[in-house]
């Protein structure tokens, strides 16, 4: 006799579907931004790298080259968004009201906002996204260009511990490298760990404080940024 059970449990597999609806949002998005010439950058980090210090330095270098605003995401506060704007760039604050990641629907709400406080067109806008190395590397934000920093006292170890992240990336920085003779952090095991993972991964390596690496950084970052609205 055929078996005829059925489960009566039906299972919904929400992540995947959280995942595709953001997916093709993103790419509506980024689409929108290609075509008024915005290049967004989503850059995101663990709690502590140095993202608004290495802004704040690129900010030497992009200055008057590039039209360019923040978006300074945090689950509170306005610490970041305050610092960004005291050095004269259009900056918005976003709160996510505790969750750990932004996707592309706050991306275009947080846009929208940053559009509507600056008279200018915008070339550039950096997403400066919620401090973590896992929930933030799984969304589509609509940017055009992804990077990572990844801080020497981290440890050398991050690209292998959280892989996505150095997968879905761009650019990685290593930020402050001035600390390399106070830290056990090996440079070719770190730049390793990331290409295994993504070879095609471009690698810099940085002070934010002392500026040591940052005019390369920028300079590569202009030149993806003009490509982008070319």
């Amino acid at each position: 006799m055929a078996n005829t059970y059925t489960d009566p449990v039906k299972i919904i597999e929400l992540k995947e579907s959280i995942l595709e609806d953001n997916n093709k949002d993103a790419q509506d998005l980024r689409s929108e931004l290609k075509a008024q010439k915005t290049c967004l950058l989503n850059l995101m980090s663990g709690p502590g790298s140095g993202k608004t210090t290495t802004l704040l330095a690129l900010n030497k270098y992009l200055r008057g080259r590039l039209k360019w605003g923040v978006m300074e995401a945090d689950i509170d506060s306005d610490v970041d968004a305050r610092t960004i704007l005291s050095a004269g760039i259009s900056a918005v604050q976003l709160h996510t009201g505790g969750m750990c990641h932004l996707d592309a629907d706050m991306t275009r709400q947080g846009l929208k906002a940053l559009f509507e406080s600056t008279d200018e067109h915008l070339d550039f806008v950096v997403l400066e996204n919620i401090g973590n190395l896992v929930c933030p590397a799984e969304f589509d934000t609509g940017a055009a260009i992804k990077m990572t920093i990844l801080s020497v006292p981290e440890g050398d170890d991050k690209p292998a511990k959280y892989p996505l992240m150095y997968e879905e990336c761009d650019l990685m920085v290593v930020n402050k490298i001035d600390a390399l003779p106070v830290f056990d952090f090996d440079k070719e095991k770190a730049e390793r760990y990331a290409k295994h993972r993504n070879p095609s991964i471009k690698v810099f390596y940085i002070s934010a404080k002392t500026g040591e690496g940052v005019e390369a950084l920028a300079e590569e970052i202009i030149r993806q940024v003009q490509a982008w609205n070319a």
